[in-house]
């Protein structure tokens, strides 16, 4: 899978001239690269949840929840509920190509009207920097309100 995330990312540098610097229409090609890093959130996912006020009461699993009750939303139980995500355990950067995942199955950046307006920042950072290694690959992560590596995660850059 990273020979073909190296093989999309040749593909684009071959098409540039020498000197000349990557620009958004070079980001929406590198489709595959970023299936690969969607399904590295999936696993991984950068917020563990959050915090939602009911606007309304409802029920849920036989619950009533009142209007105004503070909610915590977990994002990685639904990143890996087997119902949306078969197998869901294997990395698998597929489950991206043609729709996708089901609507609202799959939030690294939330969805809906509270989309983070970073998420086109991050997918830019994200690809521009996708060729690293970890330095420790079996660094222990810490659970928290969000996942954090037990040593910081040093990285080693390549270019390319």
């Amino acid at each position: 899978m990273l020979i073909v995330c190296e093989s999309e990312q040749s593909e684009i540098m071959a098409s540039k001239k020498s000197g000349e610097l990557l620009e958004w229409d070079d980001m929406q090609k590198m489709k595959y690269s970023w299936n690969v890093a969607c399904e590295g959130m999936r696993l991984t996912a950068p917020l563990q949840g959050t915090f939602r006020e009911a606007i309304t009461d409802f029920t849920y699993a036989g619950f009533t929840i009142p209007k105004g009750w503070k909610i915590y939303w977990t994002v990685s139980t639904r990143n890996k509920n087997s119902e949306y995500f078969p197998d869901p355990e294997k990395f698998d950067p597929s489950r991206y190509e043609g729709n996708g995942p089901v609507p609202f199955t799959y939030v690294p950046f939330g969805g809906g009207p509270r989309l983070c307006p970073g998420k086109e920042y991050a997918r830019l950072a994200m690809l521009t920097f996708l060729k690293w290694e970890t330095v420790l690959p079996n660094e222990k992560i810490i659970g928290d309100m969000m996942p954090t590596p037990e040593q910081g995660l040093p990285i080693r850059l390549q270019l390319h």
